[in-house]
């Protein structure tokens, strides 16, 4: 095998060559974006449109056959999300290598029926994994299978070259590009996508990108997706600033902004203004022009009389055409400046109350407050009252768990921190709510003075009160972690300005009781590495639990956790309780000791359950920075009472 890849790799280095003398030639035409057009014609948004390769073979080739049609030099096979971790939620991971392989033959096929032009087939590579996952949460041998899997899968296929793009992270696009070629000398192309403040979702901004990707060898660089064609080209012109001797240089700009009209995207930039801006992009420098999001085969067509136009007479009006396009250059979008002055940087906001605890190594108690299923919040208030009174630091206030439908977690944390100045620890699920929601959320929250947060991916909607609602998870609890501590340094995750950094203490959860606790340390160590700020347990019920965890995860942090943690306690109150906890309920294992001594207790049930929990806590209290006690049915006055012990026994 290995003598094999290398003649095959070997044979391919006249291509990049080749590919070279052709950009040199004259500019190249891309077609446009695959998922809008599979969109416009009646695909689900929620489908997997890679795996249309195989379901619906016609009409990837009628839109292959149709970019080809209207002009297009090079069309990109339908692999965007074609690496087994975006299948994986479809089931379909084992299939990744077959679906790129039978795209690309699917890509090559429409080509060699439309005959008589040099068209090239491209094979998409889109992100690993949805923008708001941070680099460094997917593990590197992952990374590597996956995309090794893909590039092999694209090359059986027949591709002539690839494009890796739309990416928002630099870090990852690197590590991509530096995978594929490894496994090629193919032509590589790289784009990234920035928001209007001219910054990827990392931070990246456009020059630092094009000085990064020529010098990973790239054979040409660019930007693609993003806000639109004029924030494509203040991009594109950053780009070719950054420095001499870059690669040609690559650009694939949305068809502008959409809008949701009767169940559709509607996209606002109309095939002529398309045309316009290609002349722009030309005028720049751009050897490679093409759509995404939004472009038709009509947009292709108008960018095809430009490319012809200019073809013919190099000086042909680009320039004239170009000035039709608004656009801003480069450095308009800036700071504000104090007259006189240099830049005004925002203080952040002093550190929550529990971060204060946490901070001075105070022993920090929380007791979890279940919003109300109405809409009055007095008996809450009342609940939260005699638990401030018994001495907890906080309340946790958890958000519809089990996926019943409470009132909002937010407006609880607010009523009680108004009324009773009391901190709320609020669990915020990314099940209920896409990205823009949920900063939108988080950005309320943080104006009422709501900053402590547990991000959680919450639990699925069919085993609550409404098994046939949909999930949203546009992101994950590490994901979520990521998107506060961009918060806390100014910023959105489209690399805006919130105008002060926030001041979020960031909370993840760990279950000490997995049954797999290499992945859950993994898990763990991705959440930290987001910026979790704070651990908090499933419940446990024996020191060995906790023991056990900590034996593994040594190996990697020693004999301490890199974060403060919060041990998680549910009190028990009957043999019932803890057979149904430990059999039905996900992330709770209850151990047979446990279990036998809630049978032995009979009617005395809670006072056992609240005694093993206090005594659990006491003898873990030397090796965890607090304790997170979790009442079930409503029972506050127990959680209050082994409040009050802890808070009367010494440390």
């Amino acid at each position: 095998m290995t003598s094999d890849g290398a003649s095959r790799t070997d044979a391919r280095s006249v291509p990049r060559r080749a590919f070279a003398d052709r950009l040199a030639r004259g500019p190249q035409l891309l077609d446009g974006a695959m998922g809008t057009l599979l969109a416009a014609r009646g695909i689900p948004q929620r489908a997997c449109l890679e795996e249309l390769v195989d379901t619906r073979p016609e009409l990837i080739g009628a839109i292959h056959r149709e970019a080809m049609a209207a002009g297009a030099d090079i069309i990109e096979t339908d692999t965007f999300g074609a690496n087994r971790l975006r299948l994986e939620p479809f089931g379909l991971a084992a299939r990744a290598g077959r679906l790129n392989r039978r795209a690309a033959q699917l890509a090559r096929e429409a080509r060699d029926v439309a005959g008589g032009r040099d068209v090239l087939v491209a094979g998409s590579i889109g992100p690993l994994a949805p923008p708001i996952r941070a680099p460094g949460v997917i593990p590197p041998s992952v990374i590597r299978d996956a995309i090794e899997e893909q590039v092999d899968g694209l090359l059986e296929g027949g591709v002539d070259l690839l494009i890796v793009e739309t990416a928002s992270s630099l870090e990852e696009l690197l590590q991509v590009v530096a995978l594929v070629r490894g496994r090629t000398d193919l032509p590589v192309l790289a784009s990234m996508t920035f928001g209007e403040e001219m910054a990827a979702v990392d931070g990246t901004t456009p020059e630092a990108a094009a000085l990064a990707l020529a010098a990973a060898a790239v054979d040409a660089l660019g930007v693609n997706c993003g806000a639109g064609p004029v924030a494509c080209l203040e991009a594109l012109t950053r780009m070719a600033d950054a420095g001499p001797s870059l690669p040609p240089l690559l650009v694939m700009p949305n068809a502008g902004l959409p809008a949701r009209t009767e169940g559709r995207f509607l996209f606002a930039a109309d095939p002529a203004y398309l045309a316009q801006a290609a002349a722009r992009f030309l005028a720049v420098g751009a050897r490679l022009i093409g759509g995404c999001c939004g472009t038709t085969p009509e947009h292709i067509a108008a960018m095809r009389a430009t490319l012809d136009g200019h073809a013919q007479d190099p000086s042909m009006d680009a320039q004239a055409l170009a000035e039709r396009l608004p656009v801003r250059r480069p450095g308009a979008i800036r700071a504000a400046v104090t007259a006189g002055a240099g830049p005004v940087e925002p203080a952040a906001p002093p550190p929550t109350g529990l971060a204060q605890a946490l901070a001075e190594g105070r022993f920090v108690i929380s007791v979890e407050i279940d919003p109300p299923r109405s809409v009055r919040l007095e008996r809450t208030l009342e609940a939260a009252r005699l638990l401030q009174d018994a001495g907890v630091d906080a309340v946790n206030i958890s958000d519809s768990a089990m996926a019943r439908v409470r009132m909002g977690a937010m407006a609880v944390a607010f009523g009680i921190q108004h009324d009773l100045d009391l901190e709320c620890v609020v669990h915020v699920t990314t099940r209920d709510r896409n990205l823009m929601a949920l900063e939108s959320e988080l950005l309320g929250a943080h104006a009422l003075g709501v900053r402590n947060i547990l991000a959680l991916t919450g639990d699925p909607p069919r085993i609550g009160d409404h098994p046939g609602g949909t999930g949203v998870w546009d992101t994950d609890s590490t994901g979520l972690v990521g998107i506060l501590r961009r918060l806390n340094r100014g910023e959105d995750q489209a690399g805006k300005p919130i105008g002060a950094p926030a001041g979020f203490t960031i909370a993840c959860a760990l279950d000490p009781t997995a049954a797999d606790l290499d992945r859950e340390i993994e898990r763990l160590a991705g959440k930290l590495d987001a910026g979790a700020d704070l651990i908090m347990t499933q419940p446990i019920y024996a020191p060995e639990q906790w023991g056990r965890f900590m034996d593994r995860a040594a190996a990697r942090w020693g004999d301490r956790l890199p974060r403060p943690v919060l041990v998680g306690v549910l009190p028990l109150h009957s043999s019932r309780h803890a057979e149904f906890l430990h059999h039905e309920v996900p992330g709770i294992t209850i151990p047979d000791a446990v279990r036998a001594a809630m049978t032995a207790a009979g009617e005395h049930g809670g006072e056992i359950g609240s005694e093993l929990a206090l005594n659990l806590v006491l003898e873990l209290r030397p090796l965890v920075a607090g304790t997170y006690l979790m009442p079930s049915f409503g029972r506050y006055e127990h959680a209050a009472e082994i409040v009050r012990r802890l808070r009367s026994t010494s440390a």
